[in-house]
């Protein structure tokens, strides 16, 4: 498995793609298919059986899962898109935004 630098809880913006442009923050991220689910992207209707949580069943719309490439990292301060990079500052391994040079 390899490391993502996007994480649970990061805002990002969709970068390529039928959603291009669109922002969110990430609610899942998959590290074996290198995949992430976005607030309010992707979204999808899917079709679902009457259950006991469900009782009126239907047609539902639910975000699906955006390959980690096609997704950037907002930056907080400048709130413009920027890469992702690691060092260690006091003792410990921190993400720190490239543009702005701010620990993420």
């Amino acid at each position: 498995m390899k490391k993502l630098k996007i994480k649970t809880g990061d805002t990002v913006r969709v970068i390529a793609g039928d959603h291009k442009g669109t922002e969110g923050k990430v609610l899942r991220v998959d590290v074996v298919k290198n995949r992430a689910i976005v607030e309010g992207t992707n979204m999808v209707s899917k079709h679902e059986k009457p259950s006991a949580k469900n009782p009126q069943g239907g047609i539902v719309k639910k975000e699906a899962p955006i390959h980690i490439s096609n997704l950037s990292l907002i930056d907080t301060k400048s709130g413009e898109t920027t890469r992702v990079g690691y060092e260690i500052r006091d003792g410990k391994k921190v993400r720190f935004a490239k543009k702005s040079n701010e620990v993420i």
